[in-house]
């Protein structure tokens, strides 16, 4: 990639959106894991990256003053950058940033999120009344908490794409009110773990080349 120039993706489903120089991960010593299918990217200026298409991974953990996650992370030719962590990881994150002191504070992460500086510094932070409405409107089947216009328009915007015959199933294509959490349902339990248990990694539906052929092109289709 060209010096100053910073990495746009335009990629296939799979992609992180965050970015690792190929030296980078060479001099540290990660291990590539390849992906099924190569990447495109270009650069902002609509050049393609001197690196070509991505087509490998690292899986490595990220600390930053008790901060601490893991993460999956593309590799390609950053130049001089040694990592890109992109507008996503921003936002689910949501740092506290000083422009003026150049301080950054990780107090507004996730659960996920291990050992996170928000739980040593005890950072209280007061809920705005637009995020209260947010989390009461995802609770609570029986208002629609000040998003009645985002609503309508999103189902305006279904009436145009869904056949007549399926409209009556309105609130299944529906992007405002798939972000409400589910009903709570008689049949609803907890899962209760051994205190032995021990969380392990494992692959889902392993499948098969031809499976996995299979699967690809129905997705794509």
């Amino acid at each position: 990639m060209h010096e100053g120039v910073m990495i746009k993706a335009l990629l296939d489903s799979g992609a992180t959106e965050m970015f690792m120089d190929r030296q980078t991960a060479a001099r540290h010593g990660f291990k590539l894991q390849k992906l099924e299918r190569p990447l495109v990217v270009k650069n902002v200026d609509g050049t393609n990256n001197s690196g070509g298409a991505i087509t490998h991974q690292v899986e490595c953990n990220v600390f930053y003053k008790g901060h601490m996650e893991r993460i999956r992370i593309d590799i390609c030719d950053l130049g001089k950058t040694e990592v890109i962590l992109g507008m996503l990881w921003l936002v689910v994150h949501n740092p506290e940033i000083n422009w003026e002191t150049r301080e950054v504070k990780m107090t507004r992460c996730p659960p996920l999120c291990g050992g996170g500086s928000q739980k040593k510094e005890k950072v209280k932070r007061v809920a705005t009344e637009e995020e209260e409405k947010i989390v009461c409107w995802a609770i609570d089947d029986k208002e629609d908490w000040g998003r009645e216009k985002e609503i309508e328009e999103d189902h305006r915007k279904i009436e145009k794409m869904v056949p007549r015959r399926f409209l009556k199933w309105k609130k299944v294509f529906g992007k405002v009110e798939s972000e409400r959490i589910p009903k709570r349902k008689i049949w609803d339990h907890a899962i209760d773990l051994k205190e032995t248990f021990k969380l392990q990694k494992g692959r889902i539906y392993p499948l098969s080349k031809n499976e996995r052929e299979e699967v690809q092109n129905f997705v794509e289709d």
